[in-house]
């Protein structure tokens, strides 16, 4: 496959995942092509174009040829300056690399990953949760996110792939959309009665398996195993943490247990003051569940080989 239609294909199969139905994705584009129609020669010049037809700001070609044929790729949860060079050194010794993939995004994908937070918007609406109320909360935490962004060296490890001549990709929100939707389906299916039922479903996962081995398995931060489980709410996809001023209208739809990829300090006293039970699965078995279901999409397009490094373990779920 050309690199282009790795592409391609992530962005479709992540649509496909969404949260949010496909018409809303349809209008957020259509919304998107106007914004481009409405702006000045000059202002189309920064205008960035993958948005017309790609709805996750995390997810690009970070350097590269679009048109090059991949037909082997290493893949990892964080790739930057180190891994790129280890990428270099293997390829030197031989072993044939077309593409990096990262699941973290680099560059430009994380100068303005943040604007995904926004389909955290239709989950919590899915909840119950009125709409007004988690756009105010979800505004206010973007822009804490985006002034934190906004100081980073975002190119830094892209320039060290266009110095290596590096084909370099990643790929977030569409695999964080697949983790999410395999996790919520095995839940609704297993319907687990207590905290036990939800952490031996997860080991169930050889991601969570593998992460067990090595001593980070997912771990109950609030409750106990006979904690019983009602109504569960994933933290698995939408760029970063939500608003966690959120908590208290969740425990008030009657959400009484989250699972989540992983959890701040702040946001863990917020569940602790809603009285809200909180597994954390393992932040990066979550990742490589996500990439590796996009994985299987991809390879079932096209023959692959596929080098795992930077945290990722492939395994299959086809």
């Amino acid at each position: 496959m050309k690199l282009k239609r790795i592409y391609q294909e992530v962005i479709k199969k992540a649509i496909e995942s969404d949260p949010r139905s496909k018409k809303t994705i349809e209008e957020l584009l259509k919304e998107k092509k106007r914004s481009f129609e409405r702006l000045e020669k000059k202002e189309k010049e920064f205008f960035d174009r993958d948005s017309l037809f790609n709805p996750f700001s995390d997810t690009r070609i970070l350097w590269g040829d679009p048109d090059k044929e991949i037909k082997s790729m290493i893949v990892g949860i964080d790739v930057e300056g180190p891994e790129l060079l280890l990428a270099d050194s293997l390829k030197r010794k031989g072993i044939d690399i077309d593409l990096v993939v990262s699941h973290h995004p680099e560059g430009h994908a994380y100068a303005n990953f943040y604007e995904v937070m926004d389909l955290q918007v239709d989950i919590f609406k899915q909840k119950g949760i009125a709409l007004s109320k988690v756009e105010s909360l979800l505004q206010e935490r973007k822009s804490q996110v985006g002034r934190r962004v906004s100081a980073a060296n975002h190119q830094r490890a892209v320039d060290f792939a266009r110095l290596l001549a590096l084909n370099f990709f990643c790929m977030h929100t569409p695999c964080d959309n697949l983790a999410y939707d395999y996790v919520n389906k095995l839940m609704m299916k297993k319907k687990p009665g207590k905290i036990e039922d939800v952490m031996n479903i997860l080991l169930g996962i050889p991601e969570y398996k593998d992460a067990a081995k090595n001593n980070n398995p997912p771990k109950i931060f609030i409750g106990n195993k006979d904690s019983r489980v009602s109504k569960i709410h994933l933290e698995f996809t939408g760029g970063t943490e939500g608003p966690r001023d959120i908590y208290e209208s969740l425990s008030s739809q009657g959400i009484d247990t989250i699972i989540a990829m992983h959890q701040s300090e702040e946001h863990y006293k917020k569940c602790r003051e809603a009285k809200i039970n909180v597994v954390v699965a393992s932040h990066i078995a979550s990742d490589a569940l996500g990439v590796n279901i996009m994985l299987d999409h991809l390879e079932s397009k096209g023959k692959l080989k596929i080098y795992e490094f930077s945290g990722f373990r492939r395994f299959n779920h086809e």
